[in-house]
């Protein structure tokens, strides 16, 4: 991948008419770290990569397009995005470049603490569920059960049941949870 982004650096570059000097002076990075980006011989942060991207007038992204697109069944991890955020607890990402067409919806779903005291009103849906905690202990209800599961911990359920989740403890709860039918395919 350093090779793809260096590439794609020195082709804006000299598309632009800029010398490795003239991008050292934009972005302050030196013109020998910038010729070994090029060449793929190093690899770069986030932040310096940001600054050559506002040098040469396109987004952080564009060294970035591409590998979705050839390799669509691939998602790299720093192509996640937040894809949605409920009652402002519940984080979802979706670890699948397109969840349109597939029939199995992965997530990554960041569960915030909140108050002991607080109701759960548990839900059915069409289909089914699995989860798979890999940070903290969540609450799990199904069919007005409560259980606790703990990272390693997974459950997998018909979702004609009723069920929820909670994150009772003081810490961030992450867990995969795999949903199918996928509420988004078209």
């Amino acid at each position: 991948m350093n090779k793809d982004i260096g590439g794609k650096v020195k082709e804006l570059r000299t598309a632009k008419k800029m010398t490795l000097k003239d991008l050292g002076e934009h972005t302050g990075l030196s013109t020998g770290f910038l010729s070994q980006l090029e060449r793929g011989l190093t690899s770069i942060a986030t932040d310096s990569l940001a600054k050559i991207a506002e040098a040469l007038g396109v987004d952080l992204s564009y060294f970035f397009i591409g590998h979705a697109r050839n390799r669509n069944y691939i998602m790299r991890s720093y192509e996640k995005e937040v894809f949605q955020i409920i009652n402002g607890r519940f984080i979802h990402y979706h670890l699948t470049n397109n969840s349109t067409e597939k029939t199995i919806l992965p997530r990554l779903i960041e569960l915030l603490p909140i108050n002991c005291d607080e109701d759960i009103s548990q839900y059915a849906h069409e289909g089914e569920e699995f989860v798979y905690v890999l940070e903290g202990t969540l609450t799990l209800f199904i069919n007005n059960e409560q259980f606790e599961l703990f990272p390693g911990d997974s459950a997998h359920y018909n979702s004609s049941h009723v069920h929820n989740w909670a994150n009772y403890t003081n810490k961030m709860v992450r867990l995969i949870v795999a949903s199918a039918p996928n509420p988004f395919k078209e």
